[in-house]
């Protein structure tokens, strides 16, 4: 077991930061330095409601991990205390950043909550039970915008109907995968708490692992029993931590709304007269989780490069200054995805040696 932990802490690596960084803005730099010509820098002048609205764009990143750090203590029926909840959200968000969207930061969350002092067993199980509860928000979510809005409103690309369908298929893909996803976890969860626990013991009987086969059956075990405890609890439970979940993803998604409301605030001519609708907010808010659901088709740490490229595409009809809109999605990323890159920076090898010090302390001695 300890090569597998190994191999999952290497994944935390602050060095792994070059290469999200390297796609985002290498990418960026190219959109800006061929467009660099177009864009209407003499259209905006600084404002202090700008200032107000980016503020605001940030409190929904700290509205958002604060939703994410209550879920996290719920689900652990307050046995973690705030502070760990924090350490844990920071390192999974940047474990999330510098691993595919596909992976995101759940194959090493149960590491981080394992570590801070719970079973190995219901470290597992939270981090199923908040898969769920994230893919529940995404399952519920995409049908709904569907009902509000239409195919063309929430593929809208301009000048290009190939790209609006290209976009289409992979949110469908996207939205399947995470359909089943959510499936298979509620009936691990809510039917058949062994469901998942038999899987673990079945992937360990292939013979190039079974030499962690009597970890993996203690930990299906300790899955089990605590998965067992999730099944009993009530609905205020779910309630709550459904609420959570409700809070800290609809807060990422309201970041663009903030953020562009004081781009328009900044513009020279006559805002009041410009700013977007509400339509158009709830609109820019469904976009914004359909390009989510397409990250998970993308092999690349964080979707770096994907997202920037997107952006670039499918959200220009709601930035009023020509050629501003990568710059935007600088901006918007600036907010919503590089501050946990540099806060993992320093927040995980302080961790990693901390918590694995002790590990390669009794490796040495049985080596002895």
């Amino acid at each position: 077991m300890n090569k597998s932990l190994n191999n999952n802490i290497k994944k935390i690596r602050p060095r792994k930061v070059i290469l999200p960084i390297f796609l985002g803005l290498g990418i960026v730099g190219w959109f800006i330095y061929r467009d660099f010509d177009k864009i209407e820098f003499s259209a905006l002048e600084f404002s202090y409601y700008s200032l107000l609205f980016i503020g605001l764009a940030f409190l929904m990143m700290i509205l958002r991990d604060l939703g994410y750090i209550v879920r996290l203590r719920i689900l652990s029926s307050n046995e973690l205390s705030w502070l760990k909840c924090l350490r844990i959200i920071l390192l999974w968000e940047f474990g999330s950043a510098i691993t595919p969207s596909a992976v995101g930061g759940t194959a090493i969350a149960t590491i981080f909550i394992w570590k801070e002092g719970l079973t190995l067993g219901k470290s597992t199980s939270i981090v199923v039970a908040t898969s769920f509860l994230d893919e529940l928000y995404f399952s519920l979510m995409f049908p709904l915008i569907f009902i509000i809005f239409s195919r063309t409103e929430l593929f809208h690309v301009v000048g290009s109907s190939f790209l609006a369908d290209q976009f289409l298929l992979l949110a469908l893909i996207g939205y399947g995968v995470k359909l089943l996803w959510t499936i298979l976890m509620g009936y691990s969860i809510f039917i058949n708490p062994r469901f998942m626990a038999s899987i673990v013991r079945r992937f360990f009987k292939f013979r190039f692992l079974r030499k962690w086969k009597n970890a993996a059956n203690n930990m299906a075990e300790n899955f089990e029993i605590s998965n067992r405890e999730f099944k009993t609890k009530n609905f205020k439970f779910w309630l709550k931590a459904s609420f959570a979940s409700f809070i800290s993803w609809t807060s990422r998604y309201w970041v663009l709304n903030f953020l562009l409301i004081a781009l328009y605030y900044s513009l020279k001519y006559d805002v009041y007269a410009q700013l977007l609708s509400v339509q158009d907010h709830f609109l820019i808010f469904a976009k914004q989780l359909i390009m989510w659901i397409m990250m998970l088709v993308m092999p690349t740490p964080g979707g770096s490069g994907f997202v920037e490229t997107i952006f670039n595409s499918y959200m220009v009809e709601f930035v009023p200054v020509t050629g501003f809109v990568v710059i935007m999605a600088l901006v918007w990323r600036m907010v919503t995805y590089y501050p946990y890159l540099f806060i993992g920076v320093f927040l995980a090898p302080a961790w990693v040696n901390k918590n694995f010090k002790k590990i390669k302390l009794k490796k040495r001695r049985t080596e002895k």
